[in-house]
């Protein structure tokens, strides 16, 4: 568990599933121009920050290529870290491709799964959400395919302009692969990411489990003394969550 010391009047700041891209990139760019915005504020009080995936609707690394535009926001986060405001990473399921880039370019650390974290004295279970929980099948199914080392061997060979035309029209097209098929609430006992949650209980204890993926901002009780909260998006929502050293709350952009 990593381990990280909140100074008083500091805060960590959590945002997920901006889908920077899509639908395309002059209609997102309004979002992301509000997304740096959010991340200017963040830097006057953050003692770091947590992305937790789709930030853009697609991301691949080739060897000497990464997808053209989103130069407000990297130039951002490059500029936090160059503050030394630590910026965490978790890659979601249009995003999994990451292969180095930010590390090297942005000096953010990556993650591929969920981790656990301990503010001051309050701890973390934190990730994008999915292929968790009992469903979200096909997509596991999917994720396989994708990740195999020999599929993205093969999609590399691909040229730039046409891999990342094919997996732009299909990452806006295929709600099987964007994972958000149904923003509607389901019902505790039929959220998946909750039930994972509580099953994590069952051996240890998180005060917070914080997830995006879903699209849909929640905040959920699971035992009197843990709580669910999933970050929403920045599409329809604009939803966050700030930890004050003491309690995490989730909050709405301000227009």
């Amino acid at each position: 568990m990593k381990k990280i010391t909140i100074p008083k009047g500091k805060k960590v700041y959590f945002a997920s599933d901006n889908h920077l891209g899509a639908p395309t990139m002059a209609e997102s760019k309004p979002r992301e121009k509000k997304f740096v915005a959010w991340l200017d504020k963040a830097k006057e009080d953050a003692a770091a920050i947590f992305l937790l995936g789709d930030l853009f609707d697609f991301w691949f690394e080739y060897k000497t290529v990464v997808p053209k535009g989103f130069t407000r926001t990297l130039g951002k986060l490059a500029e936090l870290t160059d503050a030394g405001i630590p910026v965490y990473y978790f890659v979601g399921n249009h995003d999994l491709w990451m292969d180095g880039y930010f590390e090297e370019e942005l000096n953010i650390p990556v993650y591929h799964t969920p981790q656990q974290f301990l503010f001051n004295n309050t701890s973390f279970f934190i990730g994008h959400g999915d292929g968790l929980g009992p469903h979200d099948k096909g997509y596991k199914r999917m994720k396989k395919v994708f990740t195999n080392p020999v599929s993205k061997w093969f999609y590399r060979w691909l040229h730039p302009d046409i891999g990342v035309s094919l997996a732009q029209y299909f990452s806006v097209k295929n709600k099987a692969i964007s994972g958000d098929d149904d923003v509607k609430f389901l019902g505790e006992d039929n959220e998946w990411l909750v039930q994972y949650a509580k099953r994590k209980l069952e051996t240890k204890h998180y005060d917070y489990f914080v997830f995006g993926h879903r699209h849909l901002p929640m905040t959920i009780d699971l035992n009197g003394k843990s709580t669910y909260i999933n970050l929403g998006d920045w599409i329809g929502y604009y939803t966050y969550a700030v930890f004050n050293g003491e309690q995490l709350s989730l909050e709405k952009l301000e227009n």
